[in-house]
């Protein structure tokens, strides 16, 4: 008679004894609540408000924005990210941002006065954008 062999399967185990299911499901908590802490610092830094329309915010309504798209090379860092309605957002799409400030004036002046955290050059570039649409 022959024996028959079962191959088990086993999970691989890290140092700290976790499986990699376990490992994944740390991780995506981890990326979670570091996008919440990014958002209740852009929160924070932008006064509550929706920095190109300038209406309140609460945690739920408010969306991320990066002020110089990553689609177009922007990092994902504190200065680049603003808080931003749901339609502003949609609305600004990928456009950089002296596109968007020069079609929308009314953004770029908000933005100069809600946006207190954003890298110096992105707020001397809305400025900027602002007063060459006035002019025209």
């Amino acid at each position: 008679m022959s024996r028959r062999f079962v191959h088990r399967v086993a999970l691989p185990r890290v140092p700290g004894g976790l499986t990699r299911h376990a490992r994944h499901a740390t991780t995506v908590r981890s990326l979670v609540s570091a996008k919440r802490s990014m958002k209740r610092a852009a929160m924070r830094d932008c006064g509550r408000r929706c920095v190109y329309c300038g209406t309140c915010l609460d945690l739920d309504s408010a969306t991320l924005d990066h002020v110089y798209p990553i689609s177009k090379g922007g990092p994902h860092v504190l200065g680049n990210l603003v808080a931003a309605c749901g339609p502003c957002n949609q609305l600004k799409g990928d456009m950089l941002p002296f596109e968007f400030f020069a079609r929308y004036p009314w953004a770029g002046s908000n933005f100069v006065r809600y946006a207190r955290a954003v890298h110096r050059a992105l707020k001397r570039g809305a400025k900027r954008a602002v007063s060459l649409a006035c002019a025209a």
